[in-house]
């Protein structure tokens, strides 16, 4: 046997042996491993546990892993679709219809995802990876990607770096470059450190002084119904609350359906004699579409306090109206207001959907706001986990920036 033939014949029984695997069927097992993982962070880091937000950075990871560009679009389709999975319950209870819109839609809005992390997916290790890979981070984070940019994994910061602020923002997103490259093991060890002392001190955002939210459970009630009876039955749940001590009462989304000059100087009657300030949600309806607002009533005025920057793509905001000349929609006022003035509190509302896209939260704390007002109207959300990915995700920005928060939910 020539040294040839003999060394071919080692190569071929070392790979044969047991316990021993050629690269070719490492590789045939790697590909479904990343995506069944990447699967498993989306469903865990997106449970509604806010503690369990972490487990979403595990998908740089997997992502840097990946080795080839349709592995790594596979990966990131499993984490998106894991993380969103409420979405074709919630799309067909909102309709009443059956799980087929849902479904497509659901399969629509990872379109964007799943292609800013396969175009700037690269083989090559290194720096270049991990800058990549922090560019589709950004490109998700802001409009126009960003409009669907859900899970986004800098969520985690509050988690990891509670009171760090920018700082923190900052230190998650170099970990997370750190993922991607050949550096990851300390990476993982440092951030598992970092989350196992966070959940061993965690407490929950501070309520401030004189503030109350008011968590509903009406259902799709809420927002519908404008009777007298309803608007009634909600005006003494606000003085309820205020005889408890609280000065600033929040009602969740749509509280209060239609906004009017009727229902305006029907709350301002029922709270004459007080000193409370209603803080609630409302539409605002004209020829061309409406606006979703947040409204403050007290006794003796009531005015528009917010204008909701990112409305639900699709089942509210839909553009596609006014290009093609037709009405109807909510209005998205993307980066107008991101902080209001209340009383001498300067205010950073989140409503709904823009709990769950990064660059409402951002955008606020950059004007630097005294606390969070989170409000929601997720009845159609029954049976997932929506809202409770929508609460974890405002906790994580209070932790983060260290700021007061209040939520309103109606479920």
């Amino acid at each position: 046997m020539t040294p040839d033939i003999l060394g071919r014949y080692r190569i071929a029984a070392f790979s044969a042996s047991p316990g021993r695997y050629s690269p070719s069927i490492r590789n045939r097992w790697r590909w479904p491993v990343l995506i069944g993982l990447s699967i498993v962070a989306g469903s865990v880091g997106w449970s509604g546990t806010v503690l369990t937000l972490p487990v979403a950075m595990v998908f740089p990871l997997l992502w840097g892993k990946s080795p080839s560009r349709v592995v790594a679009a596979a990966v990131s389709g499993g984490y998106f679709l894991a993380a969103s999975r409420g979405l074709p319950q919630g799309v067909a209870t909102f309709y009443a219809a059956d799980l087929w819109p849902g479904l497509l839609l659901w399969v629509m809005a990872s379109t964007s995802f799943v292609t800013v992390h396969a175009l700037l997916w690269t083989r090559r290790p290194g720096k270049g990876r991990a800058v990549r890979y922090l560019a589709a981070a950004v490109l998700m984070g802001l409009p126009p990607f960003g409009i669907t940019g859900w899970a986004h994994p800098l969520t985690a910061s509050g988690v990891l770096f509670p009171g760090w602020g920018w700082w923190g923002l900052a230190a998650t997103a170099a970990s997370i470059a750190m993922l991607t490259s050949r550096y990851w093991p300390a990476a993982v060890i440092a951030l598992g450190c970092l989350w196992l002392w966070s959940a061993a001190t965690w407490t929950e955002p501070s309520l401030p002084h004189g503030w109350k939210g008011v968590h509903l459970e009406l259902g799709q009630k809420l927002g519908r119904d404008g009777s007298l009876e309803h608007h009634r039955g909600l005006i003494a749940t606000v003085r309820a609350q205020a005889a408890e001590g609280s000065r600033f009462i929040v009602l969740p989304e749509s509280a209060l359906g239609f906004w009017t000059p009727t229902v305006a100087r029907l709350w301002q009657e029922g709270l004459r004699g007080s000193d409370i300030t209603v803080l609630a949600g409302a539409a605002v309806i004209d020829t061309a579409g409406y606006d979703n607002v947040m409204v403050a009533i007290t006794a003796d005025e009531a005015h528009i306090l917010y204008r909701e920057r990112m409305p639900v793509p699709v089942s509210m905001w839909q553009p596609w109206r006014a290009w093609t000349g037709q009405g109807g929609g909510a209005r998205a006022y993307l980066f107008a207001n991101p902080a209001v003035e209340l009383a001498g509190t300067r205010i950073a509302p989140l409503v709904c959907y823009e709990q769950l896209v990064l660059w409402p939260a951002l955008q606020s704390m950059l004007h630097a706001p005294d606390i969070i007002v989170a409000t929601g109207n997720g009845w159609w959300t029954v049976g997932t986990s929506t809202v409770a990915i929508q609460r974890g995700s405002a906790v994580a920005w209070a932790k983060l920036f260290n700021r007061p928060l209040v939520q309103a939910f109606n479920t």
